[in-house]
């Protein structure tokens, strides 16, 4: 039975009923052969050994499109690392599902990329970690990765899957980014998805490092708009902005247990991929109960929904069914508190700190990163 204590309630006290989700990211392993610094990974990773299987993948896929799911987006660490990623595929698409493979290219063969055509693939997204290869291997932490994507990205091509570009920008590599728009034009990707690192677990180890200036922002929004102008029905533009530098928050997954949901490796359910990161909130794991029980009972993924948990200045904002009072593991990284405004807000009253900080780590002259690897046995 729903526990009364945790049922969404708007503002009067009126109950709310969540509504179904469209995607479903599917964290098939953490393992993955990069050391990217800003990597989004929780920080305990999950260990080979207890990652579910392809058949318990099936039936969360089953269960996923009869809750409502339409899209599934295969990613890790780097799934390729699974040896039975061609099973977990044919399992999405024998669910009905849109399948998008998220990877870095590295470990998967054109062979294995032609098995993963058969076996349902709809559509591949290949992250990039700079656009020379110098800065790519440097900020991957992996040799020769450069040539290893490129070669991949040909595949992609001669097969004939749809192709979008993840670009993740900092402060080292953001002015760069007319290359990487016209690099993906070149790789003949239809879309673009440029973000901004988050500072959330890991990279916010390397927050002096990558961190960017207010001058970076407002110049990468810039690109992006006339990139956008230039590109108009020839390639998407996605930008995920800087958002310490913005007025207000971010809707951050269009509002917590929204639209969509993350399965990790061991089959662990979050409203959103750091959620982890608030230690104090009890996750529900898809081997001990439905995918639809959880949507719709669990204290997770109910904690945040509606507007009646939400603070001053949230609470009488006209703001507050925009961006929901912005990111809650961002709350919690900033503030201390996962039920607080999002300190980025211009009306939080952290906001002054927050960009004090933001500026005191941009100007660090400091380039030395702190990589992310998983130790031996994972």
């Amino acid at each position: 039975m729903k526990d009364q204590q945790h049922q969404p309630r708007d503002l009067d006290g009126n109950p709310v009923t969540p509504g179904l989700p469209m995607a479903m990211l599917a964290e098939v392993t953490h393992r993955c052969p990069l050391a990217c610094p800003y990597c989004s990974n929780p920080v305990d990773l999950v260990r080979a050994a207890r990652e579910i299987s392809a058949d318990d993948w099936g039936r969360v896929f089953r269960q996923a499109a009869d809750l409502g799911v339409l899209q599934v987006h295969i990613s890790g660490g780097e799934p390729g690392a699974r040896r039975d990623l061609a099973q977990i595929v044919a399992h999405a698409r024998d669910a009905g599902l849109y399948v998008n493979l998220i990877t870095s290219g590295i470990g998967i063969t054109r062979e294995r990329l032609q098995e993963l055509d058969r076996a349902g693939v709809d559509h591949v997204q290949l992250s990039l970690q700079g656009i020379r290869p110098d800065m790519a291997d440097r900020i991957s932490g992996h040799p020769g990765s450069w040539d290893k994507k490129m070669a991949f990205a040909e595949w992609v091509t001669e097969i004939g899957f749809p192709l979008t570009i993840n670009a993740v920008v900092h402060r080292q590599n953001m002015e760069r980014l007319p290359d990487m728009l016209d690099l993906a034009e070149t790789l003949g990707a239809r879309r673009i998805e440029v973000a901004t690192v988050q500072f959330h677990g890991w990279a916010d180890l390397n927050r002096k490092a990558l961190m960017p200036t207010r001058e970076q922002a407002v110049l990468a929004r810039q690109i992006v708009n006339e990139g956008r102008a230039r590109l108009r029905g020839r390639m998407v533009i996605d930008y995920v902005p800087a958002d310490h530098h913005a007025a207000f928050p971010k809707a951050c997954m269009g509002g917590w247990g929204s639209i969509g949901l993350n399965v990790g490796p061991d089959g662990t359910v979050l409203p959103c991929h750091a959620a982890q990161t608030i230690d104090w909130m009890r996750f529900e794991n898809v081997q001990d109960r439905s995918l639809s029980d959880i949507w719709h009972l669990s204290d997770s993924f109910n904690a945040f929904r509606g507007t009646a948990w939400m603070p001053e200045p949230c609470a009488s904002c006209d703001r507050r069914t925009v961006d929901f009072g912005g990111c809650r593991c961002q709350a919690m990284a900033l503030a201390g508190d996962a039920r607080a405004t999002d300190p980025v807000c211009s009306k939080s009253p952290l906001r002054a700190y927050v960009v004090a900080r933001a500026e005191e780590d941009a100007a660090a002259d400091s380039t030395d990163l702190a990589y992310r690897r998983m130790n031996k046995g994972g």
